[in-house]
């Protein structure tokens, strides 16, 4: 049964260091995908200069450049907001820069390995390629199961640990390493995928809240499982 009687509290972090592609698309879909069930949203915005709030529900972090990379690293790190939330049950749903910095290690610009945040058992570094252009994956059956699809830009090449499970394995593009795509550890999720990757994948958007409110209703389809499968279509036939 939804739970209804308290706000989603929305957290986007760092906008002003991690929001390369229009990532904040994702923080919108979640908060009109939740209201449209009757679920009360309240969206936080945290600056870099800002704490990070340990009650949200949802955190969310985008996409950026190597220097702004670096630095929303060390600042999560020194803050430690980000990790309490997490250790606490909170869901954290993390793209490309984002999603390298969560785990224990990502590599600047010449590749040297750096500290990430560490809630995440992942490592990235520098692939000799850089892998740009749609990307077709299938999510975990455990997850649910379903087709995904996003947008990818980046050079990074991310090695899962023992604690972490691959988010998908690749049907087209290469994600982690050409086999498997993004990385989830109990309620924090990584992923390559831009575009933004919860407009392209509602169902994604879906199973975020429902983590943190319980079973939820479904929707009607309308323009985001359309474009969802517009996006399948033109990435499998191009």
């Amino acid at each position: 049964m939804t739970d209804t009687s308290s706000a989603l509290r929305i957290v986007w972090i760092y906008p002003d260091l991690l929001s390369t592609y229009g990532d904040q698309g994702n923080a919108l879909v979640l908060k009109r995908r939740a209201e449209l069930r009757g679920i009360r949203t309240e969206m936080v915005h945290v600056l870099s200069s800002d704490p990070v709030p340990t009650q949200g529900d949802v955190y969310l972090l985008g996409g950026g450049e190597d220097r702004p990379q670096i630095l929303a690293a060390q600042r999560l790190r020194a803050d430690g907001g980000l990790k309490r939330a997490a250790e606490a049950g909170a869901a954290v749903f993390a793209v490309c820069a984002g999603y390298q910095i969560i785990g224990e290690s990502f590599g600047d610009d010449a590749d040297n390995p750096l500290p990430g945040v560490g809630i995440l058992d992942i490592r990235s570094g520098r692939g000799e390629t850089r892998a740009v252009g749609e990307i077709v994956a299938d999510i975990a059956p455990e997850l649910g199961g379903g087709r995904i699809t996003g947008f990818e830009n980046h050079q990074g090449r991310t090695h899962l640990g023992p604690s972490a499970r691959p988010l998908s394995t690749t049907v087209a593009g290469i994600g982690n390493d050409g086999q498997t795509e993004g990385a989830y550890q109990g309620q924090v999720l990584g992923t390559y995928l831009h575009g933004p990757a919860l407009p392209r994948n509602p169902a994604l958007a879906d199973m975020l809240i429902s983590w943190r409110v319980g079973q939820i209703a479904p929707l009607e389809p309308s323009w985001g499982e359309r474009l969802h499968e517009e996006r399948l279509a033109a990435a499998l036939n191009s």
